[in-house]
């Protein structure tokens, strides 16, 4: 984390606050370390009592405020970030996947509303405090946005779908101001990756990619920063891999 964070200014998010779904593990805790570290004022929210108790002991994390949030209930959501005075960047990175049993309809559509409907109704209820500062959302997609794991259809689906709405919201949101853009993660340790990495798939995994290992979560900050910073001011609409270019093979 110390190099990827030391080629960004020390300061380069100072007084801005940044709101991140999913933000007490893996990918989403790495993200709102790394904006918290930047000078952000992060709140990171999850799903999970336990989990939230893990990330609000955890040293690096000093500088986020995590809370309880059911990413599934619109009105709460809307009393949530209603709470907010401003904001400058929305990231969501909530997700979750249950392997095998995504073609049970109930777990289907349960994991479809984390993934993707969330992504909507936090996009929603932040577009008039991010259109005041003219700020930006940043979504996280997956390398199953474009290739196949037969195990989770629902991830699958949500997953590429983030992509098309991706598109859309940035060009509905663009004339005020507010760019949309995503990250497709690779195969990036994390718990939920941990069957994978423990499977006769790990060997494929580790040969398809270029780097030949498996990414780190703090590996995927950078890019998530960069799209959220000014730097990539015209820039929207679009989703980059953080890969290793295992897609690209």
């Amino acid at each position: 984390m110390d190099e990827i964070l030391a080629t960004f200014r020390s300061d380069l998010f100072a007084g801005k606050r940044v709101l991140i779904s999913g933000g007490t593990s893996g990918i989403g805790l790495a993200l709102a370390k790394g904006f918290a570290r930047l000078g952000a004022e992060v709140t990171a929210t999850g799903a999970s009592r336990a989990r939230l108790d893990a990330a609000r002991s955890d040293s690096d994390a000093k500088g986020v405020r995590f809370e309880l949030l059911d990413v599934r209930d619109r009105k709460a959501i809307d009393a949530f970030v209603g709470g907010f005075k401003s904001l400058d960047a929305l990231v969501n990175a909530a997700g979750v996947a249950k392997p095998e049993k995504e073609y049970e309809e109930a777990d289907f559509l349960d994991v479809m509303d984390v993934n993707l409907n969330s992504v909507m109704r936090l996009s929603m209820a932040s577009r008039p405090l991010l259109a005041k500062s003219k700020g930006s959302i940043v979504n996280v997609a997956s390398m199953l946005s474009y290739v196949v794991d037969d195990a989770v259809p629902a991830y699958s689906a949500s997953k590429t779908g983030l992509l098309g709405l991706t598109r859309t919201l940035a060009h509905r949101f663009g004339p005020e101001g507010i760019r949309v853009n995503a990250i497709a993660p690779g195969w990036i340790e994390t718990d939920m990756t941990a069957r994978v990495r423990d499977s006769p798939m790990n060997e494929e995994i580790l040969l398809r990619t270029p780097a030949g290992r498996w990414g780190q979560a703090d590996e995927v900050s950078g890019a998530a920063i960069f799209l959220a910073s000014r730097a990539a001011d015209f820039i929207t609409g679009v989703t980059l891999p953080v890969d290793a270019g295992f897609v690209a093979r």
